[in-house]
């Protein structure tokens, strides 16, 4: 789409008003020289006539200028300067890694240099690296003069203010985006005027592993939250899944196909935003061309400098900000890579520290790391004891609190190394838990007798997660436990009465220690269930009711037991459970269910009455034995 008209016509006005900056490609790379730092439009704004151009006239003028060193993001582009044949005339040097440059940097071919986003403006700008050539891509200027850097604001508006030389490729495909990318013709030296489509973005297709997760995420983002997302199929997939959502806003470095999609349905419509109110702000869109054409002189975005849509402290401005990345390794501790696989150079620092950190200090914000439990079609775990040696740490065990995979859902913040390592085990995939539990054992970071099931008996059973309001109009979650929940029953059970201690365990005992709790969170799920109700408060659990039962395989029958904590009896929450369990011991074909219940526990013998089971009672030393046959 041609966004400024026909570019014949614009050429004449630009001819008549702008003599001097209409030249030729050979003329205006005439003006560089031997050594000069040459900066490169991002991503889908990369201006590749200027690019191709760039590298033919080198090869065409051998001698013309050595050495240059080539600045950038990212390129999408094929990056013709990384030839081997145009060693002696270029180097690049990319603050981001894409695909095509990872091999010219793992090659020692190309430089990469690891900074935050949000830090690259202000090299520029205190000559710390200097710009000599800006190549840029814009929109025709308008009537008043001014051009429009479209979908790439970023670093570039920085480096067209720094640079001597600033050459533009004049595009009426570039889309004309609201905010910061004005830049007025005078601040232009050359223009070459060629149209070509944009570079478009396509993200894959999120694969059923990508659309389980991102139905886990979407249950920690709140209506009324800012988000933020990058890129990638994990991304995106979680976007895809806020459909039902309301009121979400967007603060974002790259604005995606993904959150476009939510704006076009009305779910982004930034009212709730603490700043910039009503406007989607980015830095800059990797997209497709409905993408470009929705931005279009669209109110609703404006695009911004980079050190302002990736500054931590501006972030934390948004309340709810929610930041959802991705990575490539988690280590037990809770130290993630997304830059590097060992020591191979992959992508780049990025911003995703800078928006996890935003998020963390922003009030009710929310910072989630989100990736699948395996890769290389499930060969190796990307949950691992130690990171790869030579891996970058982008985001440290400080940064991390929400952890997701298509095996659930941890919060990290606060906790000990052990309850980390135990919480990231039970989101790993299922076959390598046995792996991870022996090298957790051997570093010492779990303790040494850690029981576990391996196997299908052992596998978190999340399906049977359900979300139920009780009789009092309390919402709570009824999950099965998990083998991270040591901590969580430890702290339920001493928040007991001594009264509600005997009446469960029919014992004085008035502790609860690890030998003790493994029994209660290493279960085998075909033999016996724990269910545990929670009640969610952001990113705290609290756990106010147990229920559980075994199985009695020679009767197909299951002993039962309910315990609810004091402060939250009467409110419905043992009738839920105990409601489920049947329905869970139903859905196993079992008969019935068995229970010890004291005489004095009036409340407990009510509960199982109401549940409207065929009841045989025997009294036997003031405990009732309770035979309960469904009907």
């Amino acid at each position: 789409m041609n966004y400024c008209g026909d570019m014949g016509s614009r050429l004449d006005e630009m001819r008549a008003r702008w003599p001097d900056k209409l030249v030729s490609e050979d003329r205006a790379f005439g003006h560089i020289h031997a050594g000069d730092r040459i900066f490169i439009g991002t991503g889908c704004a990369e201006p590749q006539y200027l690019v191709l151009s760039l590298t033919n006239y080198v090869k065409s003028h051998p001698k013309a200028f050595f050495d240059a060193e080539i600045l950038h993001v990212w390129t999408l582009g094929a990056a013709p300067y990384t030839d081997v044949k145009l060693k002696d005339n270029f180097r690049l040097n990319t603050f981001f890694i894409g695909k095509s440059t990872r091999d010219a940097v793992n090659r020692q071919a190309a430089d990469y240099t690891p900074i935050f986003f949000s830090a690259v403006p202000d090299l520029f700008y205190r000559g710390r690296i200097p710009i000599d050539v800006a190549l840029i891509q814009a929109t025709p200027p308008d009537h008043h003069g001014y051009m429009n850097l479209g979908i790439s604001v970023d670093i570039v508006k920085a480096a067209t203010e720094k640079a001597s030389l600033v050459i533009a490729q004049v595009n009426s495909h570039m889309p004309r985006v609201q905010g910061d990318g004005f830049i007025h013709i005078d601040d232009v030296d050359f223009i070459i005027p060629y149209d070509e489509p944009l570079l478009e973005y396509v993200e894959s297709v999120p694969s059923k592993i990508a659309q389980m997760i991102g139905r886990y995420v979407a249950r920690i983002v709140e209506d009324g939250s800012t988000i933020d997302a990058g890129y990638g199929m994990i991304p995106n997939a979680v976007l895809a899944h806020l459909g039902e959502k309301r009121h979400l806003g967007v603060h974002t470095a790259l604005l995606s196909e993904g959150m476009v999609d939510l704006m076009r349905k009305g779910v982004v419509d930034n009212s709730k935003k603490s700043i910039d109110r009503n406007k989607a702000v980015a830095s800059f869109c990797m997209g497709t061309k409905e993408t470009y054409e929705f931005l279009h002189d669209n109110p609703s975005v404006e695009f911004k400098t980079i050190d302002y849509t990736s500054n931590p402290i501006i972030i934390s401005k948004n309340r709810r900000m929610t930041s959802i990345n991705s990575a490539m390794e988690i280590d037990l501790t809770g130290q993630a890579t997304s830059e590097s696989l060992g020591t191979i150079f992959h992508s780049g620092v990025g911003g995703q520290a800078d928006f996890m950190r935003g998020s963390i200090q922003a009030p009710g914000g929310k910072a989630i790391l989100a990736l699948p439990s395996t890769a290389e079609d499930g060969r190796i775990s990307r949950i691992v004891p130690t990171l790869s040696q030579g891996a970058g740490v982008t985001l440290t065990r400080g940064d991390i609190h929400y952890v997701v995979t298509e095996y659930g859902i941890v919060y990290l913040q606060g906790k000990n190394i052990r309850e980390r390592a135990m919480d990231l085990i039970s989101i790993s995939h299922p076959k390598f838990r046995p792996w991870l539990l022996q090298e957790a054992k051997s570093l010492g970071l779990i303790y040494s007798d850690q029981a576990f099931i391996p196997g299908e008996k052992g596998m978190y059973p999340s399906l049977l997660e359900v979300y139920r309001t009780t009789r009092s109009g309390q919402k709570v979650l009824l999950r099965p436990v998990k083998i991270s929940d040591e901590p969580l029953i430890k702290e339920f059970f001493y928040a007991l009465s001594d009264e509600s201690l005997f009446t469960r365990f029919i014992s004085a005992r008035k502790d609860m220690p690890h030998r003790m709790l493994q029994e209660f969170v290493v279960i085998d799920y075909t033999a016996e269930m724990v269910i545990l109700a929670i009640v969610e408060d952001d990113e705290m659990e609290l756990l106010v009711g147990l229920g559980q039962y075994s199985i009695d395989e020679r009767r197909h029958t299951a002993e039962v037991a309910v315990v609810v904590r004091d402060d939250c009896q009467k409110k419905g929450i043992g009738s839920e459970l105990l409601s489920y369990l049947t329905y869970l011991a139903k859905r196993q074909g079992l008969l019935g269910f068995s229970a010890e219940v004291m005489v004095g526990n009036r409340s407990m013998l009510r509960l199982f009455e109401e549940m409207q089971f065929d009841i045989k009672k025997s009294l036997d030393s003031g405990v009732y034995e309770l035979g309960m046959t469904f009907r």
